[in-house]
């Protein structure tokens, strides 16, 4: 279903936020959080106090429903791009976090309006999202622990992609995002894209595909979020 115009804040719902950044160094400091109506979906805005120059729009992994309710609370957390979406506000950086049914083009609009530049970060299978993405022109595109050789395949070019971050694990044995993939996928895109290896973290868990494993960047948060605020301002 399609927003409201440029997204539509929902009255009376903004709301103090100290998000929980587990196993995080980094400590955010209370911001407000919005929760943002498109149609029946939600999103989560997280902005500085002074307008922000630079939006990330955050697509979290596997099929992106995180269960976004009206309250703003969230069904998924696991996703460390959910854990840490407000950790770029002390940066000067905004942030929407989307919920899986939200309509791309509706989440661009509402940025367009709040910031000068918007960037497009996807998680895993998020990045799947990317070449619907890329029709509304993004500034930017941040790939983290993504199916690449997918990616590739999809798109058939390169030429559509702006300037591009490969934040990724050394030790990502996941099959749809094995570190392996990282060197074929930077050498095809071409000077365009930067590499941001990660490694070590705190001792993985679950899956190797799961959010407390390398894939998710365990122990290794605030090192991601680090590096891609450096990408952000460096434009």
């Amino acid at each position: 279903m399609s927003a409201q115009p440029q997204g539509f804040l929902v009255p009376f719902l903004t709301r103090l936020a100290f998000v929980a950044l587990a196993n995080l160094a980094l400590v955010v400091s209370a911001c407000a959080e919005e929760i943002v109506r498109f149609g029946e979906s939600h999103a989560l805005y997280n902005a500085p106090a002074k307008r922000a120059s630079v939006g990330l729009i955050l697509l979290p992994g596997g099929d992106g429903d995180i269960g976004i309710s009206s309250s703003g609370d969230i069904r998924e957390q696991s996703n460390w791009i959910v854990r840490t979406r407000a950790a770029y506000a002390k940066s000067g950086i905004a942030s929407l976090l989307l919920d899986g049914d939200v309509d791309l083009a509706d989440a661009f609009a509402f940025l367009r309006q709040r910031t000068d530049k918007i960037v497009v970060v996807a998680q895993s299978r998020g990045s799947l999202k990317i070449p619907r993405a890329l029709p509304n022109k993004p500034d930017a595109i941040v790939f983290t622990s993504s199916m690449l050789s997918t990616v590739q395949k999809r798109l058939d070019t390169p030429d559509a992609l702006p300037r591009t971050l490969v934040v990724h694990h050394r030790e990502d044995f996941c099959n749809v995002t094995h570190a392996s993939d990282v060197t074929a996928f930077a050498q095809w895109a071409g000077a365009r894209v930067r590499v941001q290896w990660i490694d070590g973290g705190s001792e993985p868990m679950g899956r190797l595909c799961g959010a407390r494993h390398r894939h998710g960047f365990v122990g290794r948060e605030s090192e991601v979020v680090r590096s891609i605020v450096q990408f952000v301002k460096a434009q």
